[in-house]
Parts: structure tokens; sequence; C-alpha cells
């Protein structure tokens, strides 16, 4: 400023030759050029202007012509306002001082919102006298709008707070956005439809209604009326539309010839858009870096926004859905908090198992909402899921609760499970219960008629063992008076034809009662002996010492044994009644042998975490598939050409069922037969 002062010519200006310059005016020139703070003076009763170089942003389009002039002129757009303030003190009054004041300035151009600190003070000349008045001054523009822009959105952020729909959303940020108009006159948001190629109008203020365009398609270039979507959408980039090819028109002036811009709202991180953020510029603001970064500032807010809705759209149906399930669920379940264990939660199931009304039990203690269970217990198994974080379950517990007005004894099978929170901490307990009264009674009733079977069975074994004992005396005597006849019958009544096999028939029927009575007997012992006798057997000693039994009967049939027992072949069972199974067993695949082969016995063994089994394979006859549930029926024989009472397979099956085992069968008929005996471990 100091070179522009002295190539001025002052010699044409009112003030003269700065020759003829009172000392005082010097000294104020002086002071304010060697000053780095924006400041100025107006001298003389005519207020010419002088300035330093840090002022000259404040001048704008005003500078150089603003050096000389009289203030009135250069600041003739505002001068009512500053005139106000600086004529008084021209005529002696206080200094003035003001922050943050507004003056609308026109120095680029168009009328432009500023905002100033500055404080005015009379300068003197050279007697003493007020002659022109000093200012240092700040401009305080861009922190004023600064802090209204943030208020802005500030304001956007807490109006979502109870939000709910897109459509409440867009409309409230367009109604915030608005009350700051002198950045925002109007604003609109589209976001992008459904329909390919079409964008829908969610939110609009400041504009007039007719101008509410509800939906806009994206390939339309721009037209009177519409704004360039399409453009935007392909571009992903702001588009700024000028005063001349407004899509409306206003009775204002735009800054700059710039009217509106559109702005892409994208996803929050991602590069896809969800629509459109059309904002009105001020026409007294110039739209620099600043207003820029603010419009995409909102433009991210309205993101945010949208899918804060969107969210809390799918958590709420989540929640409904989770409700729904909880409400419908097919068991009984509770959610109870706190040291008291209030009932947070309560679906139709447990109320009913309760016997209790869910307004008479929600929001309550569990010992206020239900009573009758206060010396129970269940207090303190929830007590103990709290303090441990273990569930508790039990598949039948008592509990006497009020029902229908009535107290009565139910039972229920349940888990009080811990409930954590997102941190790990157990907040409450998930109770699920089934009512199970039915069960209970019909186990009951079971129980009852197992243990009546138990002693019809009982009462069965003791008639079955005291008829065969009371058998023996009645068939011995028969034999003794047969024995007797013989003896008193001539030998050649004895040698006839006819008398020698009525003789032969006798004989065999009491052998064949005799071993009926005999086998009733083992029969009745089987359920008296079970459970006696336990040691550790080895069954590879056992079906050797059978086979040894059998050694006639094998070199007779010209049978062969193989046994393989390199699995554990070690049971604990009663020696007696396992070498019953294993006689049984070899007796039937020697016995039922087929008359075209040699009979072949397998004999092995395998072992699983549960059982030893034993396998007995022949290679005989085999069974009909229609027969094989019934072979370990009583008296139950598939083939008669042998002889036998066909119990010994029912004394086998009713051995290894007592002591917890099980016998299965598998054959072909005219092939092979295949026991399997599964002796618990």
């Amino acid at each position: 400023m100091g070179a522009l002062m002295r190539a001025y010519d002052w010699d044409s200006h009112s003030l003269g030759n700065p020759k003829s310059w009172p000392e005082s005016l010097k000294s104020n020139i002086r002071l304010i050029l060697h000053s780095r703070f924006p400041m100025f003076f107006w001298w003389s009763k005519e207020l010419y202007a002088f300035h330093n170089d840090a002022y000259l942003p404040a001048l704008g389009e005003k500078h150089p012509a603003a050096l000389g002039t009289s203030a009135r002129v250069l600041w003739a757009e505002a001068w009512e306002q500053l005139g106000q303030i600086a004529e008084p003190i021209l005529n002696g009054g206080a200094p003035f001082y003001a922050q943050g004041l507004y003056i609308p300035l026109k120095r680029k151009g168009f009328m432009e919102d500023t905002y100033w600190t500055f404080s005015y003070s009379p300068a003197f000349d050279d007697e003493g006298g007020v002659n022109g008045i000093f200012c240092a001054c700040y401009e305080e523009t861009m922190t004023v709008l600064g802090q209204r822009r943030l208020k802005s959105l500030k304001d956007i952020s807490e109006s979502m707070a109870q939000i709910q729909t897109l459509e409440d959303a867009c409309q409230t940020i367009c109604d915030v956005l608005v009350q700051n108009a002198g950045d925002v006159p109007f604003s609109q948001i589209y976001l992008l439809s459904e329909k390919e190629g079409e964008a829908r109008l969610l939110g609009q203020a400041g504009l007039p209604a007719q101008h509410a365009v509800p939906f806009l398609l994206l390939t339309e270039e721009l037209q009177k009326g519409h704004w360039p979507l399409g453009s935007v959408l392909r571009s992903k980039q702001k588009e700024i539309i000028p005063h001349t090819n407004g899509a409306f028109v206003l009775d204002r002036q735009p800054a700059g010839g710039e009217w509106a811009v559109i702005v892409p709202v994208f996803r929050p991180g991602q590069d896809d858009l969800l629509g459109f953020f059309v904002a009105g510029l001020s026409n007294k603001l110039e739209y620099d870096l600043p207003y820029q970064d603010f419009h995409e500032l909102v433009a991210g807010q309205i993101a945010t926004s949208i899918a804060s809705v969107q969210a809390q759209a799918e958590t709420a149906r989540r929640q409904a859905y989770l409700t729904e399930l909880f409400q419908q669920a097919p068991v009984a379940i509770c959610i109870m908090s706190g040291p008291d264990h209030v009932i947070d939660l309560a679906n139709p199931g447990i109320c009913e198992l309760w016997g209790k009304r869910h307004e008479d039990v929600i929001g309550k203690p569990i010992l206020e909402a239900i009573p009758e269970v206060r010396d129970q217990g269940i207090k303190e198994l929830l007590d103990g899921v709290v303090h441990t974080g273990i569930p508790y379950v039990n598949n039948e517990l008592p509990v006497r609760l009020v029902r229908n007005g009535v107290l009565e004894k139910v039972y229920f099978s349940f888990v009080y499970h811990p409930l954590r929170d997102a941190a790990g901490t157990i907040i409450g307990v998930i109770a699920i219960a089934i009512g199970i009264d039915e069960q209970v009674e019909a186990r009951h009733q079971i129980e009852a008629k197992n243990r009546e079977l138990l002693a019809i069975n009982a009462d069965l074994d003791n008639f079955v063992y005291s008829a065969s004992h009371d058998l023996r005396a009645p068939i011995s005597n028969i034999e003794g008076l047969i024995e007797a006849l013989l003896q008193d019958l001539p030998p050649e009544t004895l040698q006839r034809e006819v008398v020698s096999h009525v003789v032969h028939l006798i004989h065999g029927s009491v052998e064949r009662f005799k071993r009926t009575v005999s086998d009733l007997t083992e029969v009745a012992k089987i359920q008296r002996e079970a459970g006696e006798d336990i040691s550790s057997i080895n069954l590879e000693e056992v079906v050797s010492e059978v086979c040894l039994d059998f050694k006639s009967v094998i070199e007779k049939a010209g049978a062969q044994v193989v046994t393989d027992f390199s699995s554990n072949a070690l049971i604990q069972f009663s020696t007696k009644n396992v070498r019953s199974i294993v006689y049984n067993l070899i007796s039937n695949g020697l016995k039922y042998r087929s008359a075209d082969r040699a009979p072949i016995l397998h004999i092995s063994t395998e072992t699983t975490p549960e059982h030893v089994i034993l396998y007995v394979r022949d290679n005989g006859l085999g069974i009909k598939p229609s027969d094989l549930s019934k072979i370990f029926s009583m008296f139950k024989r598939m083939h008669d050409h042998v002889e036998g009472t066909g119990i010994g397979l029912y004394i086998v099956k009713r051995i290894v069922e007592n002591a917890g085992g099980k016998i299965e069968v598998e054959s072909q008929v005219g092939q092979s037969t295949t026991f399997k005996v599964y002796f618990k471990r």
C-alpha cells in the first residue's frame, strides 16, 4: 500500500500534496502501514479512506479504487448501518466496539453476508480535535458460517433420534436445513427407487409445493422443471446448476451466477449411490470450498441417517419376528433379570403352566408374581445360576402352584440358563420349561403295572419252581411202577412186538416228561438266581469246556468248530449262566445241521465300548424269516425231526436280558444262522 500511496496523484485530490498534510495524518498512515493487523482510518469530515495491506481482502473488488475515496461512497451499500456508528464519533461521541457484527457488503459483485469484530476510535488532528475515525478490524465471516453450519449438522443428528421411516428422516433433514436459510435456502432429497432409472422425492423444504416432483427419470437430460439427476448418477460428482439453466425461478438473484447444487449421496463406506441431495445456494455467499465441504458433510449425514433408519427398521423387523417366535414357541419361556428375578418377558406357554395371566406377572419379581413357590427352592436355584454361571437342568421337578384357584402339584422338565450382556456379564436368567404331568402320570401307571407284573412273575416262578419239584415224585413213582410191571410180565410177553413197542413209547414219554420238568425248574432258577455268582469269565475257556462236553457228538457228526478270540473275551457274569448260554447255542448248531454237508461252527468275540459280543454261526438248516420272531418263545420248535422241548433259546434270552444284555439272530434258510449275544462290559 505504501507504493500505491506514493504513486497516487494527490495533487488532484482534495487533500492535496502529501507535503502539506498535517503531521497527525502522516503519523496515522505510518501506524497502519507498519501493522500486520487489518487497519484503516478515515480522515477529515469527508472520511477519506486509508488502509494497510492486511485490510485488502476486506475490500475485494473495491481495491485499488478505495484509496482516498470517501467512506460514505466506498461503503455506500452499508452506510446506513456504518454511518450510524461513525457519524457520532466524528461529533465527539464515544468509541464503538462490536464482535461478530453482521454487515452486508458488495465487494465481489453481489451483496455478501459478512461478519466483523472491530472498533471505531476517534482520530485526532494536530490541534487535538477529532478529525477522523481509526479502525482495527477482523473478519469473522468464516467463523460465523462454520458455527452456523456446524449447528445445522448437529441439529440434523439430534433430530434423527425418534425417526422411524425414510420419509420422515428425509423430510426432517430438509426442514432442519432450511432453518439455516442463509446457507440452504431450499433443499430436496431424492432416493433411488426400486424401479430402475427412477428417483423418488422423499423430502423437500423451502420451495413452493408445485415444485415437488415425486419421481424423476434419470435418463432424461436437463429440462425446465427437472434436475439433471441422471448426469450426477453417471458421473458420481456434484453438479452446480447455473441460474440461467435453473430448474425454478425465485424472486432473488444468485451469487456469482450459481443457483443450486446436486450432491450425490453414497452408501456409508461404499461407492454405491443411495440418492441425491439438492441444495439451494445462498445469493449472499460465494460457493467456496468451505461451503462445498458443508454440502458434502450434509450428504454424508443424509446417508448415515438413512442407514440408521434402515438399520432400525431391520432391527424392529427382527425384534418383531423374535417376539412372534417367543410368543408362539412350543415350549414355555420367560426371561428374568436382577437380584429379585423380575419377570421381563413371559410367553403364553409359561403363563399357562403357572396358571397366571400375563399382566399379573410381567414386571414383577418371581416370588411376588408366584408367591406359592417361596419355600420350594425356586429362587435359590435362580440365585445359583446367576452366581455360578452354570445352567441348571431338571427333567422332573414337582412344584406346588395355585392354578384355577386350587393348589396343585405339577411336574416340570426345565432348564435355567444364564443370560449375558455383550460384555459377558450375567444380567438375568432364561427359563425354558415343559409341563410333564401327563408323562409323569403315565410313567407312574407303567411303574405300578411293572410292579404288578413283577409280582405276578414272581408268583409264576414260585409256582413253576414248586410244581416242577412236586412233579418229580409222581414221575419217580410212575417209573417204579413201570419197572415193577415189566419184572412181573413173563419173558415171552415182553418179547412180543406189540408189548415191546408199547414199553418203548412209555419210556419215551416218561423221559420227555422228565426233561420238561427239568427245563421248567431251570427257568424258575433263572429269575431266582439273577445277579448271583458274578465273576470275571473268559469266554474262550467256557467255549472250550462246552466243546469238550460235546466231543463225542462233534466227532460223530464230523463237525468242525472254528474259534477266534483275538478280541477281548472277558466278561463279568454268572459262571453257570454263561455256560448255559454257550451250551444251548452250540447244541442248537450241532442239532439243526444240514444233511448235505458237514457242520461247521464259527465262534468269535467282538468288543465295543458298551459290550462284548459273542458270535455263534453255523452252516445248518437256517430259519424262515417268518419264524425269527418266534424262536425265543417258550416251547417253540422250528424243526421237529430232532428231539427237544423248545425251551433252550427262551432260557438263553431270559438269562441275557436279566443281566442287562440282549440277543439277536440272523439267518438264511438252507445256509446258516448266526446268534449274537451282547454282554454288558
